[in-house]
């Protein structure tokens, strides 16, 4: 009998065990990020992004569509981020057609003169910058970051950006503004989460815009 007691209480501290160490892996932190320019000033508008350290996988995440309008022949919203493979439609919400276009090579592609929901969305299936415009009215602008991770955000008034969801291990965090240099790659930094919420500071060599 004493046995038998002694076996269970190894059964049950030995799961106990195994039951901590799957939460300890299946646990997700969180990533605050602030984004600063040259000056010290908070970077509004800027794309930050997580993604896996030494080839380690990507979590897989199936991609939900988004939608970049047109009012006031102005795109809204003016930086948008997305995974690998998600579908972007564009609806038009003006009183006059436009005719949306790309000519980057992460995704070429027209949207000829229209008015209200195009039929279909276009999906964004390569990583890169994509710069919008409008065939119509020149000064529409627009910029779409594609990226391989499912950890990604644009940062707020103060610069500010929160990446949800990361478990424990290493990252390279990334960061890209609109008004880098063309084909300028990102400014990425190593980042190691490990057991909690974790904070981080981007420095970029521009200035930044206000929104």
């Amino acid at each position: 009998m004493r046995q038998t007691k002694q076996t269970l209480t190894r059964a049950m501290g030995a799961a106990l065990l195994l039951g901590a160490a799957l939460a300890a892996a299946q646990a997700r932190a969180a990533v605050s990020v602030e984004v600063l320019d040259a000056a010290g000033q908070p970077v509004p508008n800027a794309v930050v992004y997580a993604e896996p350290a030494g080839g380690a996988p990507v979590p897989s995440k199936p991609p939900r569509q988004t939608e970049i309008e047109q009012k006031n022949k102005t795109f809204f919203p003016l930086v948008t981020v997305v995974q690998t493979g998600t579908p972007i439609l564009f609806p038009n919400h003006d009183t006059v057609r436009h005719h949306v276009y790309s000519f980057s090579p992460a995704k070429t592609f027209e949207l000829k003169l229209y008015s209200g929901v195009p039929g279909s969305p276009v999906v964004f299936d390569k990583p890169g910058t994509v710069v919008l415009g409008c065939n119509i009215h020149d000064q529409m602008v627009a910029y779409v970051q594609v990226v391989n991770t499912p950890y990604f955000g644009v940062t707020d008034r103060s610069g500010s950006v929160k990446l949800e969801g990361l478990g424990n291990g290493k990252y390279t965090l990334k960061a890209w503004y609109f008004k880098m240099a063309p084909n300028e790659a990102a400014v990425e930094q190593p980042l190691q989460v490990q057991g909690g919420d974790v904070k981080a500071a981007v420095k970029l060599n521009v200035k930044a815009v206000p929104l």
